[in-house]
């Protein structure tokens, strides 16, 4: 019974151990998840500036609503679920995690 104890004792200190590093693997997860966000909307910014000649609206709007640059729909941050938008130079401003 004692030996039960220990053993018990010993998985109830890893687990107490182990269970902020998952914490924090998702919050680094969902960081690296926008900026990839951040990355592809300027790429695909990029893209509709070379064939319209003009950049997009600062909220996105107009491009993603197109399923050429975003068949899937304009994605959000995972961080915090708000909306990406552009500066006049065409980079996703804002999203500093």
């Amino acid at each position: 019974l004692l030996e039960m104890l220990a053993i018990v004792t010993i998985l109830g200190i890893l687990a107490a151990l182990a269970l902020p590093r998952f914490a924090e693997t998702k919050a680094d997860a969902d960081r690296n998840a926008c900026y990839a966000n951040k990355g592809n909307i300027e790429i695909q910014v990029q893209l509709w500036y070379r064939s319209h000649h003009a950049w997009p609206a600062s909220n996105l709007s107009d491009i993603g609503s197109d399923p050429a640059h975003f068949p899937d729909g304009l994605p959000t941050c995972p961080v915090d679920g708000s909306s990406y938008t552009i500066g006049a130079d065409g980079s996703v401003v804002g999203h500093v995690h």
